[in-house]
């Protein structure tokens, strides 16, 4: 079951990741320290686990249960695995959990040691949101991510726009300032040798371009049409099976030390201070929500605030100005922005973005798909209703409420005044899951 075309088209790029280059602890589930691998192209989480079974960490037995309802092993990989910290599979989102993830190395102090790969689709390249996310790895000198593009030339319906042109993806990542390395990717040893190449940054994030075949390895399948997500029929398993081999050799993998600079995220203080607001008092919600993410990032070092070139409206701003270390402006890209929150929530830190409600909805199946994964996001959309009038209905949050309300166990706040939204702001930082909080413009009393 699943989709075994495309798990062999990436099968050296996984086997070289996993027993060749990532530092990783099998016998422990988040060691600090490991190399992450964000898989992308989730319909090749057969793969996945087959790796993770290789490492003892799974047993073949379990490895049968793929797919079934009551299996952690699920069509499209999800937390319910131990081993895995994203839901992907919705193509387009594995490149700006990566880049979160990267940036949650970067505060930990462990950016030099620790790497996040991404194993994408060449189909998902189409997707504006990896470009997003190229485009800000690039900006934020991000050399400790590396994406792998398997391009394999076929999606799910027909051959993709530029099938095995590996020189026009490595051109595209190039011209946003990625190093970019073609490699042939069914050719073990010269992936490894890529791959050793990235190990030492100079501020760019690396592109390894791998020309590969659906279905590698299987003489009736390779690189035919109309397999995809198709099971190997049972008439011609054995014939499979006897064209792929198997040496039945254990594969070694490298454990790392810790690194000596990592560090864990401080305890947060007790935050019981009164909001400072006199009864009467005139206040925007969405100036009271950057006075009390001021207060609760000073309170909180895991709190981190992300924007989307709106900082001086949503008010996110006064947290920039106060903890500039720990602020990420992910300019007018709402997609590859809520992903980077969603890697930065996986890595142990509560990210805040925010942005007008509006341009959320642009965002929404990188929301939906943060849920599946069960990240500790928080969101806060402003400009909300009609009273920002003059502005027009394309500003205008009217949706965001049905939006958020539809995720499966979000919190949606909308605070009246700024002193509800001072405590609303604590709340959404001490719950566990998707929070969604509404501000407003005008000034209420």
């Amino acid at each position: 079951s699943g989709h075994p075309s495309t798990c062999l088209s990436a099968a050296a790029l996984v086997a070289a990741l996993f027993f060749r280059e990532m530092r990783l602890d099998p016998k422990r589930a988040d060691p600090p320290g490991n190399d992450r691998l964000v898989l992308s192209k989730g319909h090749a989480a057969p793969l996945l686990y087959a790796a993770w079974a290789q490492l003892g960490v799974l047993k073949e037995s379990d490895l049968l249960t793929l797919r079934r309802i009551d299996s952690p092993l699920e069509g499209h990989p999800t937390p319910q695995f131990d081993r895995y910290e994203a839901a992907t599979g919705s193509l387009g989102q594995g490149l700006s959990i990566g880049l979160g993830m990267a940036l949650a190395n970067r505060i930990e102090g462990a950016g030099q040691a620790s790497r996040v790969f991404v194993l994408m689709g060449d189909g998902e390249m189409a997707e504006g949101s990896v470009w997003e996310a190229a485009n800000l790895a690039a900006l934020l000198k991000l050399g400790q991510l590396v994406a792998l593009v398997d391009v394999n030339g076929i999606g799910q319906s027909q051959r993709t726009p530029h099938g095995h042109d590996t020189a026009w993806f490595a051109g595209v990542f190039e011209s946003f300032g990625w190093r970019a390395v073609q490699v042939d990717g069914h050719d073990l040893e010269a992936v490894t040798r890529a791959l050793a190449e990235t190990r030492t940054p100079d501020g760019r994030p690396v592109a390894l371009v791998a020309r590969t075949f659906k279905g590698q390895g299987i003489s009736w399948m390779q690189d035919a049409d109309n397999w995809h997500g198709k099971p190997v029929p049972k008439d011609k398993l054995e014939s499979a099976l006897k064209d792929l081999g198997d040496d039945g050799a254990a594969l070694p993998v490298h454990v790392p030390a810790l690194p000596p600079a990592w560090k864990a995220a401080a305890k947060p203080a007790a935050l019981e201070t009164l909001p400072p607001y006199k009864a009467g008092e005139k206040v925007a919600t969405r100036n009271a929500y950057g006075a009390a993410l001021v207060r609760l990032g000073a309170a909180d070092p895991r709190v981190v605030a992300l924007d989307g070139d709106t900082k001086n409206s949503t008010m996110s701003l006064d947290f920039m100005k106060a903890h500039p270390e720990r602020f990420f402006e992910c300019f007018i890209a709402e997609q590859n922005m809520v992903g980077v929150a969603v890697g930065l929530a996986n890595r142990g830190r509560i990210p805040f973005a925010s942005t007008f409600a509006a341009f959320l909805t642009r965002a929404y199946d990188f929301v939906r798909m943060g849920a599946v994964g069960r990240a500790n996001l928080k969101l806060c959309g402003s400009h909300c209703g009609v009273s920002i009038g003059e502005d027009g209905p394309s500003q205008m949050g009217l949706e965001d409420l049905a939006m958020f309300r539809a995720i499966p166990g979000a919190a949606v706040l909308y605070p009246s005044d700024a002193v509800s939204t001072e405590w609303l702001v604590r709340e959404a930082a001490r719950h566990e899951g998707v929070v969604y909080l509404r501000s407003t413009r005008p000034a209420t009393p």
